[in-house]
């Protein structure tokens, strides 16, 4: 059996990875689905779905390098039309039976199309979601233990944390 899980990984956590590892023991394969693929340098969406896929990628192999066999990671750019929204993942991914998610509108969405749909479960919510852990980057918090170590290495790499501090001062400007 083929999963679905689609997140925007804004950034990838620990949340997510526990996620994966849970979902991965159910299905054969599993499509992790990049969200809003077509976004990135804003507050909401600093990272770009190449780097997302990184992401994602280095997470899989620090949990199990023979992972990777079993995964697919896609971008999906958003279509902004609801009604379309699934018949426009099916179109871009291969087929799946089972979706995974705890998003109130991808639960509903995939629901009325006949999908099955499998709950997650969520984990340290006050820390392990992605705009705590923007607001962490751009506070000088310590964020990089909410992250796999791949992770955090990829948002140096990438020079993540001060694309987002950049991006949250010209915000602040803006709004005055």
């Amino acid at each position: 059996m083929r999963g679905f899980f689609i997140g925007r990984f804004q950034p990838y956590h620990l949340g997510h990875h526990e996620i994966v590892g849970e979902i991965i023991n159910e299905v054969d394969e599993l499509i992790i689905g990049i969200g809003s693929a077509q976004e990135s340098h804003t507050l909401k969406n600093p990272f770009t779905a190449g780097e997302r896929i990184l992401m994602v990628s280095k997470a899989l192999d620090e949990m199990d390098p023979e992972l990777r066999k079993r995964v697919y990671i896609i971008p999906l750019e958003d279509i902004y039309r609801n009604a379309l929204w699934v018949s426009h993942v099916v179109s871009m991914v291969p087929p799946f039976e089972v979706v995974f998610s705890n998003n109130p509108l991808v639960v509903r969405l995939f629901k009325e199309a006949g999908f099955e749909v499998r709950r997650t479960k969520l984990y340290n919510r006050k820390f392990l979601q992605g705009k705590e852990i923007r607001r962490m980057m751009i506070e000088g918090d310590s964020w990089e233990k909410f992250v796999p170590k791949s992770v955090a290495e990829v948002i140096r790499e990438v020079g993540g944390v001060e694309r987002i501090r950049e991006i949250a001062k010209n915000d602040r400007i803006t709004e005055r």
